[in-house]
């Protein structure tokens, strides 16, 4: 098993029951991978969460602090200066929005060489990660 990132949308998707099928796959892959100390996220994916299933999904605010500290337990990515700038350079030269810049950026730093999202194009490498979407394999 290879060290993933997991963009905001997959931990989105554990707190979902609206979409069974998708809450089961993205909470056992993130599972598996913490589990075996594979998995990373940023503090953008954290803060996205929670900011996400607390208004959109009305998960309980202390409810979602808990699913924070859990995620935590991965590799998580802090940003420099020189990482924001990086981000923006991705944005420019993939044409990929900046905040979807800043998850490839730190999915490149964490060390991943794949990136599970739902919002950019499966299959494609972009800054040297490859994106897979983890519902269409």
């Amino acid at each position: 098993m290879k060290l993933a990132f997991f963009d905001t949308n997959i931990l989105i998707y554990t707190d979902d029951p609206s979409v069974p099928q998708k809450q089961t796959r993205a909470d056992a892959l993130f599972t598996e991978h913490l589990h075996h100390g594979m998995a990373a996220l940023s503090l953008q994916v954290l803060q996205e969460y929670y900011a996400t299933v607390t208004r959109k999904l009305r998960v309980a605010p202390d409810l979602a602090q808990r699913r924070v500290e859990l995620f935590s337990l991965a590799n998580i990515v802090r940003f420099s200066v020189k990482d924001v700038i990086s981000a923006i350079e991705l944005h420019r030269l993939h044409q990929i929005s900046f905040w979807d810049a800043l998850i490839v950026h730190a999915a490149r730093v964490s060390g991943a060489t794949v990136l599970y999202s739902e919002d950019l194009q499966h299959g494609a490498a972009v800054g040297g990660v490859r994106v897979v979407n983890p519902f269409k394999v």
